[in-house]
């Protein structure tokens, strides 16, 4: 999918993912998933990703695999233009951020580490 789908930036999708965190739920997403995340914004009009900590694929991780001229936006940059505060570990390591109920991973090698988070969040 890529990340201009209609099916990530619908008004639904970005809706839906708003009142789940605002209703006290956990908004999960790994490597390129934060893209979902973008556009969201919570009742106060704010960025859901406003002031939040978070990672995602990183403009260098997208460079390496030459990929910086074929998706619509690089993810790191849009989402610290749209307030997050984007913390990068070094290309394709296992590197998670947890803030509050949002939890985000840089790669696909943070995948079983979200989940992790994840369920720690649950108990």
């Amino acid at each position: 999918m890529r990340l201009s789908s209609p099916r990530i930036n619908s008004g639904a999708s970005r809706r839906i993912l708003g009142e789940i965190y605002e209703n006290g739920g956990i908004v999960s997403a790994v490597c390129h998933g934060p893209a979902a995340l973008v556009n969201v914004k919570l009742s106060d009009d704010n960025y859901l990703v406003k002031n939040k900590k978070l990672t995602s694929f990183t403009n260098g991780e997208e460079e390496e695999v030459q990929a910086t001229k074929i998706v619509p936006f690089l993810l790191e940059s849009k989402l610290i233009e749209h307030g997050a505060k984007h913390e990068a570990a070094a290309n394709w390591s296992n590197h998670v951020i947890v803030d509050d109920r949002l939890v985000t991973g840089q790669n696909p090698a943070s995948a079983a580490s979200v989940g992790e988070s994840i369920a720690k969040l649950l108990k």
